[in-house]
């Protein structure tokens, strides 16, 4: 039996796998912050703390209910940022290696031509693929962590031994996108420092765009015409969506005396660019969210339900996702029967798996702002941004997350749980799963709309 067939049989099903390596993770987790090693107090955080802060690290997410600056001892934050990396190796390297399987489940002729023209990897190359994804993400890590560093040393005076610290975790959770800070107001203190700012607004990106769109760019940056779809999709929603998000937040709250109107012209771009990055998953927040117009948290919410790439760090439906979907309203209203992308066609499977994982996730994130609604007394604008801001896996909150008591944690670790693993699971399902149907049933029109 060949590697390629052993792999096969035993990815059929990637939900078991996806599902039960995450929550082994996070039980495992659970169990190490449950310790009173764990705490400064010495004292136990208690179950429902331990599992929902184990759960947020390991998710890649970033709410807490527990301040991790006070409540959290340097074990505890050495697990948490332990369970981040293992979480975003884990999903950068699943979704990578389901990618390839995948593409090994295509007719021999479609894949001769599909690797010709996109040079996308094969199942010979899992090895080489696993390792790359490793080695890329620790480099990433590591640059990001030694600019931090030396900020923390020349411009904040911190001792080597502590800016090598907060250089390290903080690196390791930026480029997981997974949005815990050494700080109670996460990076608001560094709200107009482009040595800090910049950095970890960097890692976010490049996390979240994924490891077949940075292989491919590392490949052929000097040739975009020869930039596979995913490349050229993932490349031009995120930039749309990062300079819209940064000019929206310039104008929304550009007046706010609370958020960017008490900053310079320079600083009030900064901080609108770094707001604009973070809900792609990144989680961290250099201005003060619940002080931020009800109208930039809508915006919010729709960014950080689309997320980052796929088969990488950041959470959402992907921006894949999204621009496949916008190419489907485009074909519709133009009146085309095909869904064309550049010199590609759009096969009919990709549409219905963006369609179905799209209201799939609309569904899920309706029913649990219902469910959370009627748990607390918090109105619709908080709590559907705390609900997408978990299923999203982002991080970002309005400050209500510790007021929602425990069935409301509860609620929102599950969240967590589907919002990392649901999408990526039922992607995976829905690409490996076909039935060929060999008789067709008589056609009927019906009225739409």
């Amino acid at each position: 039996m060949t590697i390629a067939s052993s792999l096969l049989q035993r990815f059929q099903h990637p939900a078991q796998v996806i599902a039960t390596g995450f929550g082994f993770v996070a039980l495992v987790g659970t169990a190490l912050l449950a310790l009173p090693i764990a705490t400064v107090s010495g004292e136990s955080a208690g179950w429902v703390a331990a599992l929902f802060t184990a759960t947020s690290a390991v998710c890649v997410t970033g709410l807490v209910i527990v301040d991790t600056e006070t409540h959290w001892s340097v074990f505890g934050e050495l697990v948490i940022m332990a369970l981040a990396q293992v979480g975003g190796l884990g999903i950068m390297t699943l979704a990578t290696l389901f990618t390839v399987l995948v593409s090994g489940r295509l007719g021999l002729r479609a894949r001769v031509f599909a690797q010709a023209e996109t040079k996308t990897l094969a199942l010979s190359d899992l090895r080489r693929v696993v390792r790359n994804v490793v080695l890329f993400s620790l480099a990433c890590e590591a640059v990001i962590a030694v600019l931090l560093t030396g900020r923390f040393l020349v411009g904040y005076g911190e001792p080597f031994g502590r800016a090598v610290y907060l250089g390290a975790f903080h690196a390791v959770s930026a480029f997981n996108n997974a949005g815990f800070a050494l700080w109670s107001d996460s990076l608001m203190r560094f709200v107009t420092d482009p040595w800090i700012c910049l950095p970890i607004a960097g890692a976010v990106i490049v996390g979240g765009l994924g490891f077949p769109v940075m292989f491919e760019l590392f490949r052929s940056w000097r040739r975009p015409g020869h930039w596979s779809v995913l490349t050229r999709i993932t490349l031009g929603i995120t930039a749309i969506l990062l300079v819209a998000g940064t000019l929206v937040f310039l104008v929304t709250e550009w007046r706010n005396p609370r958020t960017l109107g008490a900053l310079d012209d320079s600083g009030k771009l900064l901080a609108a660019f770094f707001t604009a990055v973070m809900p792609r998953s990144g989680g961290f927040n250099s201005l003060n969210i619940a002080d931020m117009y009800p109208s930039s948290w809508l915006v919010t919410d729709l960014l950080m339900f689309i997320g980052g790439g796929s088969a990488g760090t950041a959470g959402g439906i992907k921006v894949t996702t999204f621009g496949l979907l916008a190419f489907v309203i485009w074909a519709e209203m133009r009146g085309e029967s095909d869904v064309n992308i550049g010199h590609r066609r759009l096969p009919q499977a990709a549409q219905r798996q963006a369609i179905s994982i799209a209201l799939l996730s609309v569904a899920g994130v309706a029913v649990a702002t219902y469910l959370l609604m009627v748990l607390t007394p918090h109105g619709l604008d908080q709590v559907l941004f705390e609900v997408v801001s978990a299923f999203g896996t982002v991080g970002l909150s309005t400050g209500i997350t510790p007021e929602l008591g425990p069935a409301g944690h509860v609620l929102l670790t599950v969240l967590m749980f589907i919002g990392r693993t649901g999408p990526l699971t039922l992607g995976s399902a829905l690409a490996l799963k076909d039935r060929t149907r060999r008789y067709q049933l008589p056609e009927e029109r019906v009225i739409v709309g």
